[in-house]
């Protein structure tokens, strides 16, 4: 009995085995979790894969460009993934300007290891939303029109891309999301009498429509519609052709005559063949003044052009579509892209500009038409009162028509061989309608340098009359400017077309980024706006 007591207590101190079944049933328990997360991590490495690929596909299928439907386009990325198995039917709608797709995946997925638990499958799901589109669009197309353009074809060339970019730009947005604005500029930017008669300019004349602006306003993107702007002169410093005997104005003036509206600003316009028909009609002539063309392409995003624009809208002789009468939009619309597209083929050169002390007033000419289509002009002499008639009649003491005289015109050795009597009125011209129909070659050559001589005339009449800025001063008021449009959230591209380097170097600066700016040649022209159309398209992930 002492012996079996004995047995007993030991049998009772011994722990051997106490743990055996409780760690096979912790053992299960861990075996178990690894299972569910194995399958876990499987699903969502299949379901991450499925996402990603998912993702990928609505992107490739909403795209505007792409010519497969989009049911075959995500079969296509599912298959190449090796997910062909999940597929389903996407969702989509197209329209005019965009393009919407939405791919969903709403399956199960086998499970292994839970299998033992009675759960067979998971469900699984993934789902993308892409969408092409483009809302609000405003866009300036910044042309260089200047006379080397008419060289190598670049015009024609340019016409061409520019037109292509129209058509798809159009034929891809929403009708009255997108304007587009075509301002072409040379030595200046011509500007509509009825998109300038909504600003204080101090209107001269009405030959033609420019402004000289001035250096602090290439530092910001408005232009007020109330402060006070300075009208271009109508004059020609290149010509030598008189004009006043057949009644027009000057050849090849720094302002491009009002009357000639295929070289003056195209503001706000949505309808395609209005805008190729444009750009059709420009021609190539005069210097290049890239700082006043981006001067004007970023003033018609600014808001300040707003109240210009809504009265273009308005009434009968409404230029601009009603649907931007509230544009340019804010910069804070987030609905809204502002792009400028810059091109030129050269460099800035000289702007002139008529010096002030010969802006307003009269001057010291007199004109008598004599008969239709003739005329002769008397000129002043301040200092002595007398005039010089320029029909060979010499110094006299009145403008020729003032009197009755009959004045010898030619005479040799003390005999006349030629006599004029006067007719018709003098009338003293002011010096606008002088330089707009005489130019400065022609007055310093042919009227001043009579009795002046030809050095001083011209530098009086000729060099005294107009000055002008040169390279380094529009460069530095193209950067300025640039620089500003780029503050404001304007996206600018740049496209040098068989440009200079100086050119190139303010194209480069100009560029939102290095991606932005596009150094073509001939044909290449059409790739730079092909891409620009690309790229100024958002492709964007909704979902």
């Amino acid at each position: 009995m002492q012996r079996c007591l004995a047995g007993a207590q030991t049998y009772l101190r011994e722990e051997d085995g106490v743990l055996a079944k409780p760690m096979i049933g912790t053992f299960l328990a861990m075996v178990a979790v690894g299972g569910i997360g194995v399958d876990l991590m499987r699903m969502e490495r299949d379901r991450t894969m499925l996402q990603y690929t998912l993702d990928r596909a609505a992107l490739a299928a909403a795209d505007l460009d792409q010519e497969k439907l989009p049911d075959a386009v995500v079969l296509d990325y599912l298959s190449k993934s090796g997910l062909q198995e999940y597929y389903q039917a996407p969702w989509w709608e197209a329209g005019l300007g965009f393009k919407k797709v939405q791919a969903t995946i709403d399956t199960t997925f086998p499970t292994h290891m839970l299998g033992f638990a009675g759960v067979d499958e998971m469900p699984l799901y993934a789902t993308s939303r892409a969408e092409e589109s483009i809302d609000g669009l405003e866009i300036s197309l910044v042309l260089d029109v200047s006379g080397s353009m008419t060289r190598n074809s670049r015009l024609t060339n340019l016409q061409a891309a520019a037109k292509d970019f129209i058509d798809t730009m159009v034929a891809n947005t929403t009708d009255g999301k997108m304007s587009i604005s075509i301002v072409p500029y040379a030595t200046q930017v011509s500007v509509p009498e009825d998109l300038i008669g909504k600003y204080a300019l101090d209107e001269l004349h009405d030959d033609s429509y420019c402004v000289n602006f001035d250096g602090s306003d290439f530092n910001t993107t408005s232009l007020s519609t109330t402060a006070p702007l300075e009208q271009t002169m109508h004059f020609s410093p290149w010509s030598s052709n008189d004009r006043r005997d057949n009644g027009d104005l000057v050849q090849s003036p720094v302002c491009v005559a009002a009357s000639d509206s295929s070289r003056a600003i195209l503001p706000f316009q949505k309808d395609a063949t209005a805008l190729k028909a444009f750009i059709d009609g420009l021609w190539g002539g005069g210097n290049t003044s890239i700082d006043i063309g981006m001067k004007w392409g970023t003033t018609l995003l600014d808001p300040s052009a707003r109240p210009a624009i809504n009265a273009l809208t308005a009434g009968p002789d409404a230029s601009v579509p009603s649907d931007f009468s509230t544009r340019p939009s804010e910069y804070t619309d987030s609905d809204t892209v502002k792009v400028i597209v810059l091109m030129t083929d050269g460099q800035n050169t000289s702007q002139y500009y008529v010096e002030s002390d010969h802006r307003e007033g009269d001057s010291y000419v007199w004109y008598t038409e004599t008969s239709p289509g003739s005329g002769v002009y008397s000129t002043l002499r301040p200092s002595t009162g007398s005039y010089f008639w320029h029909n060979g009649g010499g110094w006299q003491d009145h403008p020729f028509g003032a009197g009755n005289d009959t004045v010898c015109t030619n005479s040799y050795n003390g005999y006349c061989y030629g006599y004029t009597t006067e007719s018709g009125t003098p009338v003293r011209l002011s010096y606008t309608d002088l330089f707009a129909q005489t130019p400065l070659k022609y007055l310093y050559k042919y009227i001043y340098a009579d009795w002046m001589g030809t050095s001083s005339a011209r530098s009086e009449w000729y060099y005294g009359v107009y000055d002008s800025y040169g390279n380094s001063t529009k460069n530095a008021r193209t950067r300025s400017i640039c620089e500003a449009a780029k503050d404001q959230g304007i996206i600018v591209y740049t496209i040098g077309f068989e440009a200079p380097s100086n050119g190139v170097a303010v194209l480069q600066d100009c560029a939102s980024s290095d991606s932005h700016y596009f150094d073509v040649q001939g044909l290449e022209i059409a790739d730079a706006f092909s891409s620009i159309a690309t790229s100024i398209r958002q492709l964007r992930l909704t979902q």
